[in-house]
């Protein structure tokens, strides 16, 4: 079963955090993505066209009353379901296997985590974020509808399956998942994932990286706002630390929880894990010393790749979290960045492990001013040939 525990790095709002903030309705404009407490501001969640209100008894019926043998994971939410739906549920229905997600009341997320979720995936559409397809909101009742997504998330094929992910597809799912963010950040009003992990992001059947859970998002600073500030949550060792320490929230922060992340494929190790030694327990303190020296290379990279990639892309995508993990949040790359650097990294899973270090081609880092943030890349930088999905705002 997979365990999604949101962590809750700190139990108080940070000093600037915004209190008693007044709640408006859902709006089908990015960038008033407010999300309220009643009950009864639900009902403009119609304004989604393509978003289908579901009747609890549907839901119900579609889980077999939701049995233990249908859960697909737990998490901070609630407990998540495999279902089906087709014209037996209701006429005109496509058929399609989906993934309920039924709020758990106990728990520290709630209804306004829900109508988030409703809210930010009710109106992106983008092939790198799952897809919301309806939800439930009767009597005390909340549950969400998306689709199922075939292969589970990317930590359970990184930390628990036997096989490990080959070379391409890794670069393949940190493309993804890259350019799932720069829909969000690349919003009318940039949107702020704020809980980037292995664990929410999910696997189709031909393992398309997209995002899911954004029950934590929150829109991002807008006119002359730097960040914005709110109650430090997200999980452990993923959070960006100048977020951790004032609440300052930015673009940037999502950033550094990519570079964890893509630590993560390029090392096969958690994110934090207390089985190791204690120097090795965190992985950023563990490899950032090492990201940036060529030399020390094969110390990082996953052994169970058994030297099954191109060393040249290896340090490429290295040097990227490098910069990623700065902790001068000013200093990252930005992540329309970060996607310019992975596409030339496609389909550059064969070896290459022979090449000597003065074959490697000339890093350097590349200094771009825009205002006053610095943003480094490594290059040098190729087109990517394929077209760039383009996130849609319905």
């Amino acid at each position: 079963m997979l365990s999604v525990q949101q962590l809750h790095l700190s139990q108080h709002p940070a000093k600037n955090a915004i209190a008693g903030r007044k709640h408006t309705h859902i709006s089908s404009d990015i960038s008033n993505p407010s999300t309220p407490r009643k009950i009864e501001d639900a009902k403009n969640i119609s304004i989604y066209n393509d978003v289908i209100a579901f009747t609890f008894f549907e839901l119900e019926t579609i889980t077999k009353s939701f049995r233990a043998d249908y859960v697909l994971g737990e998490g901070g939410f609630g407990t998540v379901y495999k279902g089906y739906i087709d014209e037996n549920v209701r006429v005109g229905l496509k058929s399609l296997p989906v993934a309920v997600k039924v709020l758990n009341r106990d728990g520290h997320q709630g209804h306004r985590e829900w109508l988030t979720e409703i809210n930010f995936l009710g109106q992106l559409r983008h092939p790198n974020l799952v897809k919301l397809i309806g939800y439930c909101c009767e009597d005390d009742h909340r549950l969400l509808v998306y689709e199922f997504m075939f292969r589970g998330s990317l930590e359970k094929h990184l930390f628990r399956n036997t096989t490990p992910l080959p070379w391409g597809t890794r670069m393949s799912i940190a493309l993804g998942a890259a350019r799932g963010l720069a829909c969000l950040h690349n919003a009318q009003r940039p949107v702020i994932f704020r809980d980037f992990k292995t664990s929410n992001i999910l696997l189709d059947s031909d393992y398309t990286a997209k995002l899911s859970d954004f029950g934590l998002a929150k829109a991002g600073p807008e006119g002359d706002e730097t960040h914005v500030s709110t109650r430090v949550m997200g999980t452990y060792g993923y959070a960006a630390p100048e977020y951790v320490m004032t609440g300052h929230l930015t673009t940037r922060s999502d950033v550094y929880s990519f570079g964890v992340v893509l630590l993560e494929l390029l090392t096969g190790r958690k994110s934090i894990d207390k089985s190791r030694p204690s120097r090795e327990q965190s992985l950023v303190d563990w490899a950032l010393p090492k990201l940036n020296d060529k030399r020390r290379l094969l110390q990082i990279i996953d052994p169970k790749l058994q030297g099954q990639y191109s060393v040249r892309a290896a340090h490429k995508a290295c040097i990227l979290a490098f910069y990623c993990l700065s902790h001068n949040p000013k200093s990252r790359s930005i992540i329309s960045d970060v996607v310019e650097t992975l596409e030339p990294l496609q389909g550059s899973g064969s070896s290459d492990g022979s090449s000597q270090s003065s074959d490697l081609p000339d890093y350097r880092a590349r200094r771009r001013l825009t205002g006053n943030s610095v943003h480094f890349r490594a290059i040098p930088h190729r087109k990517c040939s394929p077209a760039v999905p383009v996130c849609r705002v319905r």
